[in-house]
């Protein structure tokens, strides 16, 4: 299975900006689900079909044909809705099972698949996590693109190193405390306005946030092995918090409210510093991060070349990418913008999406 790592393109960055300013304008408790879906008496998430093409519901023994040593199985976009039916408990050696996008209600029929490591449940349309009880081998669980709002029935899985709960209806991060060795959590695209009850998760490296509610960096000091910090399109003002984290490499702010650089004195290992679309006037408090090789400030206010000169041409020897586009001193110098860029920062071999001509 392959790494479900996403970023975030400027398209789909600017769409979320505006949906969450939107939001926003109605009111923080007015929870507006998007996509055709809803919720039926039982629980289960009503979710269109993507482009409106149906597959045909394979028969219960189209499995019959796999060998009982199988390892894997990937079943996607199937129209599988029943589990049970398809008697997985003949394959004891399976290791990695992928359901995604298909029509599964309730997490059933797994029972017998104690040899499990990797799970996928990725769009379906179960509400509950359930029926993991002896699932104590997984190290990969993705259960994103349901109806989730609560996380729980997951604290015996000890083992798990990544935990995928992508567009779910979370609110609260709970019942995480066990799961020390996880080094990957992603809860994007929720309803989470507070970050909390992470204190276990000491081998946390990767933790993604980002459409979220969330206003305040709070409640990370524990942990210290963090490399990659993704809050793009919450409700941040300031950026603060992050002192105790000094293995991150990697942070994404970008969407925010956030009026002013600060706060990173101690992150000198940054290597990538994500600040586009929000409403910073001054580039400023930079020159410490020596090993920075890529800057997104886009859609920001910044009117001053000088400042990016004094922060970045002798500070940041390895910057190679600089984001500028959509301030003041790109939109009021179409004609010179870059070479002025070129000339303050010689060390680069991007601007925005172009790369620099030598």
């Amino acid at each position: 299975m392959t790494d479900k790592r996403v970023q975030l393109d400027a398209d789909e960055q600017n769409r979320l900006f505006q949906e969450a300013m939107n939001n926003g304008q109605r009111g923080g408790d007015q929870h507006g689900d998007s996509g055709d879906e809803s919720d039926d008496e039982n629980g289960a998430v009503q979710r269109g079909i993507p482009n409106g093409e149906e597959p045909q519901t394979p028969s219960a023994d189209f499995l019959a044909d796999f060998p009982e040593d199988t390892e894997e199985l990937e079943l996607t976009h199937l129209r599988i809705d029943d589990v049970p039916a398809l008697r997985l408990e003949r394959f004891k050696q399976l290791e990695r099972l992928s359901f995604r996008q298909n029509l599964i209600p309730k997490i059933r029929g797994f029972e017998a698949l104690t040899s499990l490591k990797e799970l996928d449940l990725y769009d379906n349309r179960f509400s509950k996590i359930e029926g993991l009880e002896n699932l104590t081998e997984l190290t990969s669980l993705d259960l994103s693109f349901n109806g989730i709002r609560h996380i729980k029935a997951i604290e015996h899985l000890v083992k798990l190193k990544d935990l995928y709960f992508v567009s779910n209806k979370i609110t609260v991060i709970e019942n995480l405390g066990t799961l020390v060795n996880i080094t990957n959590l992603e809860l994007g695209s929720n309803r989470i306005r507070t970050i909390e009850n992470l204190d276990n998760l000491v081998n946390l490296e990767q933790l993604w946030l980002g459409k979220n509610k969330i206003t305040k960096l709070q409640n990370l000091s524990t942990l210290k092995n963090l490399k990659i910090l993704s809050i793009q399109s919450n409700r941040l003002t300031s950026i603060e918090g992050l002192e105790d984290l000094e293995n991150l490499e990697e942070i994404y702010l970008s969407h925010n409210g956030i009026t002013k650089i600060e706060g990173l004195e101690k992150n000198t290992k940054l290597t990538t510093v994500d600040i586009s679309n929000n409403r910073i006037s001054k580039l400023e408090n930079l020159g410490h991060l020596r090993h920075l090789v890529e800057l997104w400030a886009s859609n920001n206010l910044l009117d001053s070349f000088e400042d990016f000169e004094a922060e970045l041409k002798d500070n940041c020897p390895d910057l190679e990418t600089v984001y500028a586009e959509g301030n003041p001193l790109q939109t009021n110098n179409y004609t010179t913008y870059r070479l002025k860029m070129k000339i303050m920062l010689p060390q680069l071999k991007q601007i925005d999406a172009q790369m620099v001509r030598p």
